[in-house]
């Protein structure tokens, strides 16, 4: 009788964690406002003017991009109701015709809303193996998406399982007043004795890949330490720190109203209604120089109105500066992103100057890159971020390598190229996680 009152209890909390585990079914899932939206890519081709006017025809339609900076040469992600797909299409192949661009659009979601959801299901695999584990921090964390508070208890279980390598620290605030939590992985010399790594990702909302990611990395330094003579020497040679979601509010909101969201959750600014920083925008580096960032605050790139005037900025940069001046110091940051893959040396701001590092920065880049490459083929880009990408003022890896001083400063963007987007499938987080490592470990390896 004690045995079976017992296992009705475990049972009850267990299901109480899968609960919690699900993100919101279909009655009330953010995926209801996106249902019947597709999402088409639109090549831009070589002419300025083609591209301006493109950017006009969407605009006249009132679109959303998933393109942060339109760019010749390349292509518009767009999403387009079903109720103006039709005549939107037709001026757009019209406008393609006449610019003389060959390459077809193509279509990433023909139902956003119906993609959404069934990135968010939950297989019965899944709740299986939730329910004989009993804990987060498992394999199986990695095979779903979660809400906010399982990160969170996540991080909690990873280093309950580890105590004498790991815990949970706070290395910020958001704007909404969320402690911004990571884990800290220290080796036998224990914790604040050797030079920092720190790692921010989900720094917008809507990049769900990137925080798995970043704990699958940290899943596999704990767990790989004590078997694996390459792991023990990086975490025994240096302070990880690694901050899964550091944009809670803008998470949290992507899983709960909007899943396409992007940036903080901040009131708005005077004159405004449009919530919201970009807080990769709102740095204190080259924050002012014109053509890196939005002074639009319902713009996805607005950059505030003054540098670090985000919480999450403001807090976080006082974390990375006293780990630099520490005397340990700062060895690497890395800004973790989605989509593209890409893997970015420093700088946004300028397309023209190179940061005095810049050969050794490449060549570590192009490490990490063939060494991702390696593992299931996974092509990325890289270089500086300007010239690889778009101009970029006011981001954290160019204050971190020109303000903080960390000389081995970068960013990355994670899978895909665009076939799902934003809109990752959850059987991809294991690959991207295991790819993404292999490339972490050549930078381990290989920086001086």
């Amino acid at each position: 009788m004690k045995f079976t009152v017992l296992s009705a209890i475990v049972a009850t909390l267990l299901l109480g964690t899968l609960d919690a585990l699900s993100l919101p079914g279909p009655s009330n899932n953010p995926a209801s406002q996106f249902m019947g939206i597709k999402v088409v890519r639109i090549p831009t081709g070589p002419s300025t003017s083609a591209l301006s006017k493109l950017k006009d025809l969407i605009s006249k339609y009132d679109l959303d991009l998933w393109t942060t900076v339109p760019t010749i040469n390349s292509h518009v992600d767009v999403e387009v109701p079903s109720a103006s797909y039709g005549s939107f299409m037709k001026e757009t192949n019209g406008l393609l015709s006449q610019a003389g661009i060959l390459e077809p659009v193509s279509i990433m979601h023909e139902d956003l809303g119906q993609s959404i959801l069934e990135e968010s299901a939950v297989s019965d695999e899944y709740q299986n193996q939730m329910r004989k584990a009993g804990i987060l921090a498992t394999p199986a964390w990695f095979n779903a998406y979660h809400p906010y508070a399982d990160h969170l208890q996540f991080l909690s279980d990873l280093a309950a399982a580890y105590p004498s390598r790991a815990k949970v620290v706070t290395g910020g605030t958001s704007t909404q007043g969320r402690p911004i939590k990571g884990i800290n992985i220290f080796g036998s010399s224990g914790s604040g004795v050797k030079p920092a790594i720190i790692w921010h990702a989900n720094v917008h909302a809507r990049e769900w890949i990137t925080s798995m990611t970043a704990e699958y990395m940290a899943y596999k330094l704990l767990t790989n330490y004590g078997n694996s003579t390459e792991i023990k020497g990086y975490v025994d040679k240096y302070d990880f720190y690694i901050f899964p979601v550091v944009n809670p509010d803008g998470f949290v909101y992507s899983q709960t109203t909007n899943r396409m969201w992007r940036k903080n959750r901040q009131s708005p600014p005077s004159g405004s209604s449009c919530y919201g920083r970009d807080i990769n925008r709102n740095w204190d580096i080259h924050w002012s120089d014109p053509g890196g960032a939005s002074t639009n605050p319902c713009d996805d790139t607005y950059k505030g109105t003054a540098p670090f005037d985000a919480s999450e900025t403001r807090t976080l940069a006082a974390f990375l500066n006293a780990k630099k001046n520490s005397t340990q110091g700062m060895k690497m940051y890395i800004d973790w992103h989605s989509y593209s893959q890409m893997f970015f040396t420093p700088y946004g701001w300028t397309c023209t100057q190179l940061p005095p590092d810049y050969t050794e920065l490449l060549a570590l880049a192009k490490g990490f890159t063939t060494s991702l490459k390696a593992v299931y083929g996974t092509t990325y880009t890289y270089g500086p971020s300007c010239s690889t990408i778009y101009k970029t003022t006011g981001s954290s890896d160019d204050y971190t390598y020109g303000v903080t001083g960390v000389k081995y400063s970068f960013s990355a963007e994670l899978r895909d190229k665009g076939t799902y987007g934003f809109v990752l499938p959850a059987n991809q987080i294991y690959p991207t996680g295991i790819e993404t490592w292999a490339g972490v470990k050549y930078l381990l390896a290989n920086m001086t």
